[in-house]
């Protein structure tokens, strides 16, 4: 899953989580040892392929569900390499004059930011290199202020970042803070892997990950839930990311291959 870390586009050395999550997307933008990091978590966790397109297509009916609410305002951070359809392209279809502001501080994914600036006319994007462990410069930063209007609801995004986050670092802190700043009505879209529904595969997974300098930290259901208090969850609450709000039923088979929960709340 993507986050944002320190290695620079040019620095074919040491894996960038986001490139991981390019390759595992089917992406070209990666180098040979982002490639041999993600086949090395795949020799515990085979599915992590089938994981991160799960992944993808939850924030893709989250945002369309918002965005046919009436949503117009997003903030999606951790926003990893443009990999189409973006966060803004699903919004914008619906609702043209949607705001969109991705947020990441990865330089490899800076690189890339003129993709994601391409929204449509009626509607605005922008781009903030800032770091989510530090909401405060993402809240005040000048792109951010003068793209949305903290004063109407927005949709925060934070799809498959907060698992980068250690216990030390509070995402629920963190992810308090930056609801605090949104209006009521707000919203946030949030997933974060689990060793709930497939333990074994998973742990394997994370070992994997932590040979690769890439720092992982999987929740329990009820943990991921507590980052909710407060808020109310949309039907049908925390689930596994491929049974929300799916088109078609999902086999029960597929939850231990995608072992990521995913959920949608309202700031009240």
């Amino acid at each position: 899953m993507t986050a944002s870390d320190s290695s620079a586009p040019s620095d074919a050395e040491a894996p960038s989580s986001a490139r991981i999550y390019d390759y595992a997307l089917g992406g070209k933008d990666n180098y040979e040892v982002d490639r041999r990091a993600l086949e090395q978590v795949m020799e515990g966790f085979p599915t992590v392929r089938i994981a991160a397109r799960h992944n993808r297509q939850f924030m893709h009916r989250a945002v369309g569900v918002l965005a046919d609410a009436g949503v117009k305002q997003f903030l999606d951070i951790g926003t990893g390499i443009p990999t189409e359809p973006n966060l803004h392209q699903v919004a914008q279809e619906r609702a043209p004059e949607a705001r969109v502001v991705y947020v990441d501080h990865d330089p490899v994914v800076l690189a890339h930011a003129r993709a994601l600036l391409a929204g449509s006319p009626e509607g605005r994007t922008a781009y903030v290199k800032a770091d989510l462990t530090e909401p405060e410069s993402i809240l005040s930063a000048a792109q951010l202020r003068d793209t949305l209007d903290l004063s109407s609801p927005v949709a925060l995004s934070l799809v498959a970042v907060l698992h980068f986050l250690s216990a030390e670092q509070n995402p629920a802190g963190i992810l308090k803070t930056l609801l605090d700043a949104l209006a009521p009505g707000s919203f946030v879209v949030a997933s974060h892997i689990t060793e709930d529904l497939d333990p074994e595969g998973m742990q394997r997974a994370l070992e994997m990950y932590r040979r690769s300098a890439v720092y992982v930290q999987a929740r329990t259901r009820d943990e991921f839930t507590s980052f909710f208090d407060g808020l109310e969850l949309l039907d049908p609450g925390v689930v596994a990311v491929n049974r929300w709000r799916p088109a078609i039923e999902p086999p029960s088979w597929l939850d231990k291959q995608v072992n990521c929960w995913g959920a949608v709340a309202r700031k009240p």
